[in-house]
């Protein structure tokens, strides 16, 4: 639980959507501002395990969709942020929401709440719009049917890390050297930083002068999305050909989307419809209200996103709002998040977080990785082949570590003694990788171990090394975590555990090395 200090002057505010991708990041400001803060959930508050600020916050249940008891829930509110809408383009979805916005504001109304502040979406209400975006505005219109002075901010698409536009962007880029792209890669946008955004909605709960207005805002350039795929891929070093063709329609294209990016066709299909559409700031009321908020350039906000990648300080992403954390803990999951390929795996283990903590936090160094110890041995001698650091700089300390220091082919970034060890790698890869372990409290005394590898992959040999390394990878991690659950408990029932590492002779782990080096030689 972070220190955050409420200040007397400031209101309470209530924020929905904070499972969400923009309500998930504007609470910790909000509380950073010295606001209390009051969040709706669905289900139950169990929907926000995990985040940092859970115990700094009142939590409601409440649905917008079931109006009894939503008055009850904004009772004491001042300012309530709507950060809610469905991502689809039909009318089942459409009045869903217009549904969800027009019992909040009703409820609102009966709570005596002052203002609400509403994230919508650019777009000329004149001119023809996709279902979504006309959605968007539909829903600040049924917000302000109630009479409740509404402010309503209207974004194109959101950079940052995880967004779910900004994603489909990265993940084009990365994975397609040669792009064969219909037309609406060339309409012109006005992309916004999400750092931005959320200075916007923190700002206006302090400016009265906004209440009532419909607000229009996009970051430093205008760039059509071919120009973003080329500016991020200047950003990573790579480089891609675009080639327009008229066929591709918005449904062939959100299952081209499907393949190649982790968006789903049903949720790409209406993004995808809405770029078809020029979304740029047409006044100038941003700037006028909000002077002190100079919007960031596209480039910038891309190198800024990258950089909360590779630093793994990730926040919120996308698909958080579409998954509920309740139900069985999924033992393995491989899957894609913030433009990175994830493979984690959760275990209950019969001791405590402090004993399993020593225990993963003591790998390495002369005690190796168990049970594989010699893969990891071949690994690192195909390191030192083709000029890597291989595993010849072990460990300082056989049962301490500090954030900074080296692990075999490690780099020790993240240490919270008794809860999470995350080591980035600093062999040769096509990319980044880190590897974390997390120990967390769970029922009658044991512990959820989680352990997580994380892959920024760097283009197409990025991928393909992920993909053709992942079987032998799926067998070293599924042994990782099993031994280091089996090593914990020996531990907490006070039993020294007798090393069981599989050994090979050296010249025969010299041998697969070899080859291993030549065959990835020739494959580059």
């Amino acid at each position: 639980m972070a220190n955050y200090v409420r200040r007397m002057d400031k209101p309470l505010v209530l924020v929905t959507g904070a499972t969400g991708y923009v309500g998930g990041r504007l609470i910790p400001r909000l509380l950073q501002q010295g606001y209390q803060v009051r969040v709706l959930v669905r289900g139950g508050p169990e929907r926000l395990h995990g985040r940092a600020w859970q115990g700094d916050v009142e939590i409601a249940v409440g649905d917008v969709l079931q109006p009894d008891g939503l008055a009850s829930v904004m009772n004491g509110v001042e300012i309530a942020y709507y950060l809610i809408h469905s991502m689809r383009d039909n009318t089942h979805f459409s009045q869903r929401d217009i549904s969800a916005a027009q019992n909040f504001a009703n409820a609102a109304k009966i709570a005596g709440v002052q203002r609400i502040i509403y994230l919508g979406g650019l777009g000329d209400s004149e001119s023809e719009l996709s279902e979504h975006l006309k959605s968007r505005q539909e829903t600040g219109s049924a917000l302000r049917l109630a009479g409740i002075p509404v402010t309503e901010f209207r974004a194109g698409m959101i950079v940052g890390s995880g967004s779910l536009s900004f994603e489909m962007v990265r993940h084009l880029t990365e994975r397609l050297p040669v792009m064969i792209c219909p037309r609406w890669v060339f309409v012109r946008s006005h992309p916004i930083a999400i750092r931005d955004v959320l200075s916007y909605l923190v700002a206006a709960a302090e400016t009265p002068d906004s209440s009532g207005k419909i607000i229009e805002i996009g970051g430093a350039d205008v760039l059509a999305y071919a120009e973003m795929m080329q500016v991020y891929a200047r950003v990573r070093g790579l480089r891609r050909l675009i080639f327009p063709i008229p066929v591709l329609t918005p449904r062939l294209s959100s299952y081209w989307a499907h393949w190649v990016t982790p968006i789903p066709a049903s949720i790409a299909r209406p993004l995808i419809k809405g770029l078809r559409y020029e979304l740029v700031v047409r006044d100038n009321l941003a700037t006028e209200l909000f002077p002190d908020i100079q919007p960031l350039d596209y480039e910038t906000s891309v190198t800024l996103a990258l950089r909360r990648v590779e630093e793994g300080q990730i926040e919120t992403i996308w698909s958080d709002a579409l998954a509920s954390s309740e139900g069985d803990i999924n033992p393995v999951l491989l899957t894609q998040e913030q433009g990175m390929l994830i493979e984690r795996r959760h275990k209950i283990v019969n001791a405590p977080p402090e004993i399993v903590f020593e225990t993963f936090s003591g790998l390495g160094g002369e005690r190796g990785w168990a049970p594989y110890n010699w893969l990891w041995r071949v690994r690192g001698m195909i390191d030192r082949l083709v000029g890597g650091v291989g595993m010849r700089r072990g460990r300082r300390h056989p049962d301490q570590l500090r954030e900074g220091e080296a692990l075999d082919f490690w780099r020790v970034e993240a240490i919270q003694p008794d809860r999470l060890l995350r080591i980035r790698a600093e062999m040769k890869l096509p990319g980044r990788g880190w590897l974390q372990y997390e120990a967390k409290p769970a029922q009658n005394g044991q512990t959820e171990l989680v352990q997580t590898a994380y892959f920024a992959p760097k283009g197409l040999s990025g991928l393909t090394y992920w993909y053709g390394i992942y079987p032998l990878h799926s067998i070293i991690f599924a042994g990782t975590i099993e031994e280091i659950a089996k090593r914990a408990e020996i531990a907490s029932n006070r039993t020294i555990p007798s090393s069981d590492d599989i050994t090979l002779p050296d010249n025969q782990i010299e041998s697969i090395a070899t080859n291993y080096a030549s065959s990835n030689e020739v494959a580059n």
